[in-house]
C-alpha cells in the first residue's frame, strides 16, 4: 500500500508527503529523521492520508496536495476524516 499524507506541525503548518509505510514515516518525522521542513516544527501529527495501489499514484497525489493553498488544505481536512473518506 502507498500513501499520500498531510501532517500538522506544531506551528499549525501542514506538510505533504508520500510513503509506503505510514506508521514508520510518521515515527521518523517525529524523531527528526523525516523531511527537513518538519525537523524544526516537531511534534507533528497525522492530519490526513489517502491510499493508493502504486507509488506513482501516491506521488502524483502528493504533488497535487502541495499545489493547494493552506486554506484549500484546511477545507479538505474539514470535509474528510483522517483516512481520506467523507466524514459523516
Amino acid at each position: 500500500m502507498n500513501y499520500a499524507y498531510m501532517l500538522r506541525c506544531r506551528d499549525n503548518s501542514l506538510y505533504c508527503g508520500w510513503t509506503n509505510d505510514l506508521d514508520k514515516r510518521l515515527d521518523a518525522h517525529n524523531k527528526g529523521k523525516g523531511g527537513k521542513y518538519t525537523r524544526s516544527r516537531l511534534p507533528v501529527s497525522l492530519a490526513y492520508y489517502e491510499t493508493f495501489d502504486t507509488k506513482e499514484e501516491a506521488q502524483r497525489r502528493e504533488w497535487q496536495l502541495k499545489q493547494l493553498t493552506h486554506r484549500e488544505k484546511e477545507a479538505l481536512l474539514s470535509s474528510k476524516d483522517p483516512g481520506g473518506s467523507p466524514s459523516s
